[in-house]
């Protein structure tokens, strides 16, 4: 019987296994996951014959070296980098066959952060509530990817694509994100959305997989104290204390006590991903706040 199986060789900075998560679970606590660049994700899918379901990987910066056991089809897209298979230039965003222990490199991100790689049958390691992704935070799934893993994966679906270049986004060089007030907006002086609305913002170092950390002006305060835990959804835009706005992305708490300024358009959060330290950010309102006139469609 043939060894359908991938061996990791390189884990590189954080290569997670990814699908399309676990949504409908946050009364247990549990986020949603999945890949943060769903999109990307889908493509390099229906480029090896697969659904859009199936599991993937998804790199982080550097991204990772595999052997597949058996001969398998993969596709390389999300952030643009190189590819290459026993050391031969390999195109990225394409079908690209790669013989039974070979190696696959992805290298590191030219632009942007995560790369996506499909392989034909996906990666099936035990799902968990339905979903085969890791959540960092709350651990469920495969845990990151180390050296040595053997991931398993299914029968291929189909042919690959018939393609000579797929177009993708490039990673974005300012993310613009529509948003709409609330649910706590109020909490906030009408200074502070106005600066929240109006300046540019930059990505921090610090975001992850939890969160879009943002550097800029702080967010004055309406209202002291705390609130008691309330429920978070994904692309909320919570303010800590220390007044820098955090976008909540894929393995976000299900519940948290800081104030949520605005919720990010569902549609914006992809480029999220891609969203290198530094990239300038944009908080665009979709209609007016609560308490600063009747809140109307822009």
């Amino acid at each position: 019987m043939t060894d359908r199986a991938l061996v990791v060789v390189r884990a590189g900075a954080l290569t997670t296994v990814q699908d399309l998560g676990r949504p409908g679970h946050a009364h247990l606590g549990v986020p949603r996951s999945g890949a943060l660049d769903a999109p990307a994700a889908a493509l390099m899918n229906r480029l090896v014959g697969n659904p859009p379901e199936a599991a993937v990987l998804e790199t982080t910066l550097n991204g990772c070296d595999l052997r597949p056991r058996s001969a398998v089809t993969v596709a390389v897209g999300g952030a643009p980098c190189p590819v290459s298979v026993d050391g031969r230039p390999a195109p990225w965003g394409a079908p690209v066959h790669v013989p039974a222990g070979a190696l696959l490199s992805v290298g590191t991100a030219v632009s942007g952060v995560r790369a996506y790689v499909a392989v034909s049958g996906g990666v099936t390691v035990e799902p968990v509530l339905g979903s085969r992704s890791t959540d960092l935070l709350s651990g469920l799934g495969p845990p990151p990817l180390t050296a040595g893993t053997v991931l398993p994966l299914g029968k291929p679906y189909g042919l690959p694509a018939r393609v000579d270049v797929v177009p993708q986004p490039s990673p974005p060089a300012e993310l613009v994100l529509r948003v709409t007030p609330g649910p706590r907006d109020d909490w906030f002086t009408a200074a502070a959305w106005r600066t929240f609305t109006t300046h540019t913002y930059r990505v921090s170092s610090a975001s992850n997989r939890i969160g879009l950390r943002t550097e800029g002006p702080a967010l004055e305060r309406a209202i002291g104290g705390e609130l008691p835990s309330e429920g978070m959804v994904l692309g909320a835009v919570q303010v800590p204390p220390d007044g820098s706005p955090v976008v909540f992305l894929a393995d976000h708490p299900t519940t948290g006590g800081y104030p949520v300024i605005a919720v990010v358009h569902p549609k914006d959060l992809p480029t999220t991903a891609q969203a290198t330290p530094g990239t300038p950010v944009r908080f665009v309102p979709t209609c007016t706040p609560r308490g600063r006139g009747e809140r109307r469609n822009l």
